[in-house]
């Protein structure tokens, strides 16, 4: 079991979002990206609003990163989903998602959404395999193909069960 450790960080300040971004257009586009590809899309295209961003570390060095905008009526998107290919496979991910999921019902969040795209397989997988599940189009996002849903539930502790 690998001890993943989840901060609360700055989306704007984080070097994992150029890291998400290089990817992203890569996988798009099926070849290589460059940084003025790169620079484009960040001054153009990318959103600015990501008020939860968190950051996954192993010993001190940054594995991936999470964000969460604020759609309002008890309802976040996750965006920027991203874990550092050395760091795949090893729970990375889900750390993050579970640490969300707590900032979410922090926030007042109480149902989590999120776009993906067809070739981001392993992506839909994870959140099918944490809870989510696929619903209609809920947003104009250029890119999507697949959206995903979860009601969040808050964890209580019940009172004991009187026997008689």
């Amino acid at each position: 079991m690998t001890n993943w450790t989840v901060r609360v960080a700055d989306a704007a300040c984080s070097p994992l979002n150029r890291e998400y971004n290089a990817e992203m257009i890569s996988r798009y586009w099926g070849r290589p990206t460059n940084e003025a590809e790169i620079d484009a899309y960040e001054r153009d295209e990318q959103d600015h609003d990501v008020p939860v961003f968190l950051v996954v570390s192993r010993d001190g060095e940054d594995a991936g990163c999470l964000g969460m905008r604020l759609l309002g009526d008890g309802v976040g998107e996750l965006t920027r989903m991203f874990v550092r290919t050395p760091f795949r496979g090893q729970g990375a991910a889900s750390a993050l998602l579970k640490a969300m999921e707590e900032e979410a019902l922090a926030c007042g969040v109480t149902t989590l959404r999120l776009d993906t795209r067809k070739d981001l397989v392993e992506a839909r997988n994870l959140y099918a395999k944490h809870g989510f599940a696929e619903i209609g189009r809920y947003n104009d996002a250029e890119y999507a193909d697949h959206w995903f849903e979860k009601r969040l539930k808050r964890l209580t502790s019940a009172p004991p069960v009187a026997m008689s």
